[in-house]
């Protein structure tokens, strides 16, 4: 019996592809079935945000396809990456569609998985780990913390025009979700912060920026609602934005800053607590 971390998974075969995540950054958060995958694929296509060091996982001979999409940027029609991945499967290829994070998760895999259906090519979905919750728990932040939410809300800061979604009810999440965790919404931020707060969120509530989350390029940026777009302006996309009081646990959360040398601060909310308690 194969002693191999992979002996008992399935295997990419000829013809079929794969919708995986490669998760936030850091190779070490790649599934097995998405490692597994790389190292079967006879073509990788993969986005813009896939870590370079993802790929180096990749068999000898893989073709590498970059099929990224960048806002701003000029970048393939999601239509044309969708049917590219067709033609690839039809040629007999094992096709592993890479993408940053989770396919699923505000990455266009739903529509890229529906093409498939359309023209009958086998695929197999491997969920990655979301930037929003494994790039902020890099940062030291938690997206649930129970002294501080119990809900939290995912949302993108724009739609297929590049515009701030209409079909979101800001007022609704500003009063509903103690915690509001948004991608892609750097260069809309100053209209979603203005919102939130016509919405009832206090101005100084606090918001961190993680630029290049779980990779050596890291940056947190912790602001306010009311200072967010001054803080967007000195920024680089790609970044995770984190709205709530779950960015005051960061100082006492922040590992990665603790391996550096940095020392840990106690609980923010135990004083609190202990009253409560009393």
């Amino acid at each position: 019996m194969s002693d191999s971390p992979f002996a008992h998974l399935p295997s990419l075969e000829l013809g079929h592809v794969w919708l995986a995540g490669a998760g936030p950054g850091d190779p070490g958060l790649l599934t097995l079935l998405a490692a597994k995958a790389l190292g079967e694929a006879d073509v990788i296509v993969h986005d813009a945000l896939v870590n370079a060091d993802c790929l180096k996982l990749a068999r000898t001979g893989a073709a590498l396809e970059y099929a990224g999409k960048r806002g701003g940027k000029p970048s393939a029609r999601q239509r044309d990456i969708s049917l590219r991945l067709v033609e690839l499967a039809r040629e007999g290829k094992r096709v592993l569609r890479l993408k940053g994070g989770d396919p699923f998760v505000f990455g266009r895999g739903g529509e890229e998985a529906m093409t498939l259906v359309e023209h009958g090519v086998p695929f197999r979905i491997v969920p990655g780990i979301t930037a929003g919750i494994g790039g902020l728990g890099y940062a030291g932040i938690p997206v649930t913390h129970r002294e501080v939410n119990h809900a939290v809300t995912f949302l993108t800061g724009h739609d297929s025009s590049g515009l701030v979604p209409d079909r979101i009810d800001w007022q609704a999440i500003a009063r509903g979700s103690p915690v509001i965790v948004m991608y892609m919404a750097m260069k809309h931020i100053g209209h979603i912060a203005a919102a939130l707060i016509a919405g009832g969120r206090s101005s100084d509530e606090p918001v961190a920026f993680v630029c290049d989350a779980a990779t050596d390029r890291q940056r947190v940026v912790e602001t306010t609602l009311e200072g967010a777009e001054a803080a967007a302006r000195t920024l680089e996309p790609p970044a995770i934005v984190v709205v709530g009081e779950v960015v005051r646990l960061r100082p006492s959360l922040d590992w990665l800053g603790a391996l550096s040398g940095r020392r840990l601060q106690p609980d923010p909310f135990a004083e609190a607590n202990q009253k409560d308690r009393a």
